[in-house]
Order: C-alpha cells, then sequence, then structure tokens
C-alpha cells in the first residue's frame, strides 16, 4: 500500500492524489479508488486502473525513478 500511496503522490502531486484517489470515478472497478481499496481490490489493480483511465504513459506506469521490471 505504501508503494501505491508514494506512485501516486510522484505520479499526480502530493496535493492531488488524495483528491484523486477520493473522487475520481473509476468505471473499470465501480467506484472510486479509495472506494476500490476498501472493498480489498490490490493495490496494483487500482494503480493500473487509474493509469488507464487517466492516460500515464506506459513508462511511467511503474512509478517514477522505478524501473521497469519487464527490463530485466
Amino acid at each position: 500500500m505504501s508503494e501505491f500511496r508514494r506512485a501516486c503522490a510522484s505520479e499526480f502531486g502530493p496535493d492531488y492524489a488524495p483528491i484523486l484517489l477520493r473522487d475520481h470515478w473509476l468505471a473499470s472497478l465501480a467506484g472510486t479508488a479509495n472506494e476500490a481499496l476498501e472493498r480489498g481490490v490490490a493495490p496494483r489493480h487500482v494503480w493500473e486502473a487509474l493509469c488507464v483511465d487517466l492516460n500515464v504513459p506506459v513508462g511511467r506506469r511503474h512509478g517514477r525513478g522505478l524501473p521497469d521490471p519487464r527490463d530485466r
């Protein structure tokens, strides 16, 4: 969960990320990111849904400054 929060703050900004997680509706998860997490959806799935919905480039979907695991 801490990696998820760090990735959100890094990608969307520390001030906007909490608002986004609380208010942005993710149709693929039938709710907000916070609601999905409360229902037990894995943070990785929530992160992927956010990235797709908000058009985060594939190169940044692993968190800023983190290597793409496919490059190993």
